[in-house]
């Protein structure tokens, strides 16, 4: 029996890595510059990748094995509802990237500060119950999921949340807000992390059979926010390859933190 306050560590660490991310306002003066939002950005398409792979799908696929042939299946299924939960969120949440000037989703009169946060909010929804789903199944004792599994899961996403987290306050300082109130916005970006996760770890304890499905629609959901808006930000501009070294540095770090400690 997993302790629960396993699985509330669990939950927190990534929550941590956004928090200690968006301390860089009280130690760096100026906005990030676009060469190192490229190398950040590709960092964290890196490990969510790898992590979708390594952590998701592939437990995902091993979980249905007594399907034979057609094991893919329970994860082809989930993978595509996870895309177009994402793709429906993208569509009702007025949100506005960094570095750009035309929001999307819906018209609203929300601040410009406002959709930033909700932009970034969005990515740590699909990251905060990806780390739920795979508690929940260390919870359930399948024997697929060990706890080094969840562990690295868990550290790989509090690692590219770091990044996030400076991304989402210098900005805001840069635009003049100050560094307690810029502070104090990506904090708050991450905090639907623990939120979404426990959600998900309360929903998959009455859903086991279907933790293939959830494994694989975590998965979706976060390969939609990585080719959706990290790729496009780590390639704009000159010297594109930097953001496609950090993302090969991101994925190979992941992918070794799951055979590691998994």
């Amino acid at each position: 029996m997993i302790l629960i306050s396993t699985i509330l560590i669990g939950l927190f660490i990534p929550f941590i890595g956004t928090a200690a991310g968006s301390a860089c306002v009280f130690f760096l003066k100026n906005e990030l510059k676009s060469g190192t939002q490229r190398i950040l950005s590709g960092f964290a398409a890196g490990v969510m990748v790898a992590a979708s792979i390594w952590s998701l799908i592939v437990p995902a696929i091993e979980q249905s094995s007594f399907l034979e042939k057609f094991a893919f299946l329970p994860a082809f299924i989930g993978f595509w509802a996870g895309i177009l939960f994402l793709l429906l969120l993208d569509h009702i949440i007025p949100h506005l990237h960094i570095g750009i000037d035309q929001a999307e989703g819906p018209r609203s009169k929300l601040t410009r500060t406002v959709m930033l946060v909700l932009a970034v909010t969005l990515h740590n929804i699909p990251e905060g119950m990806a780390v739920g789903v795979v508690y929940a199944g260390l919870a359930g004792g399948t024997g697929i999921i060990t706890g080094g599994a969840a562990l690295a899961l868990a550290l790989g996403i509090a690692i590219q949340n770091f990044p996030e987290g400076a991304i989402i306050s210098m900005p805001l300082y840069a635009e003049g807000k100050n560094r307690q109130k810029s502070f104090a916005l990506g904090v708050l970006s991450g905090a639907v992390e623990p939120v979404f996760g426990g959600i998900t770890v309360l929903l998959a304890g009455f859903l086991v059979p279907a933790m293939p499905y959830l494994l694989s629609f975590a998965a979706g959901a976060m390969l939609y926010v990585v080719v959706e808006e990290l790729i496009p930000e780590m390639t704009v501009g000159e010297h594109s390859n930097i953001g496609v070294i950090a993302f090969a540095a991101g994925f190979s770090l992941m992918m070794a933190l799951d055979v590691a400690l998994g």
